[in-house]
């Protein structure tokens, strides 16, 4: 496995909300499939933050945007997606590509158009990557959108990564 399945186009090293719309629009990307637990609201939370929901209104005047989760709770996500007016998709099953390739082939959309932003390597970069999609890691988000400090999991992909790339040598 190629350790730039791994690797982050983009790692933004901070939360969603700090990225700047027009550097991503100036990548020539008009999609914009946004993981939601930890990259738009935090742990299990429902409720999306004031702040997060400015930056996607203000993103919605640059990009197509579409939510992809893997949480299981069509509800749940549902209900992010609604408070966002959104579309999405639930049980995608990052990092298999198969509801996002489903997706960016229902908008019709040229693959090098379209950005995935998350959280996590493992997943969400990972399924990114494996499209060929500019992929976009943030740190994850706290209950008032700023990033959270402790990203534990994130860490511990990140040593597994780094690993990885050790017996590739």
């Amino acid at each position: 496995m190629s350790k730039k399945l791994f690797k982050a186009k983009w790692n933004r090293n901070s939360s969603i909300i700090n990225i700047a719309h027009k550097e991503i629009s100036s990548k020539g990307i008009k999609v914009l499939l946004i993981d939601v637990d930890g990259t738009i609201v935090p742990g299990r939370n429902t409720k999306v933050d004031a702040y997060v929901k400015a930056w996607i209104k203000e993103a919605s005047n640059y990009f197509k945007l579409h939510l992809v989760s893997n949480n299981p709770s069509r509800k749940r996500i549902k209900n992010i997606a609604d408070q966002l007016d959104l579309s999405f998709t639930y049980k995608a099953g990052k990092p298999r590509i198969y509801a996002l390739r489903k997706y960016i082939s229902e908008i019709n959309v040229n693959i090098n158009e379209v950005a995935i932003i998350g959280d996590r390597i493992f997943t969400d970069i990972l399924a990114g990557n494996r499209l060929g999609l500019y992929t976009i890691l943030v740190k994850p988000i706290k209950p008032i959108g700023e990033q959270n400090h402790t990203f534990l999991v994130q860490m511990i992909e990140s040593k597994v990564v780094k690993i990885l790339e050790v017996f590739q040598k």
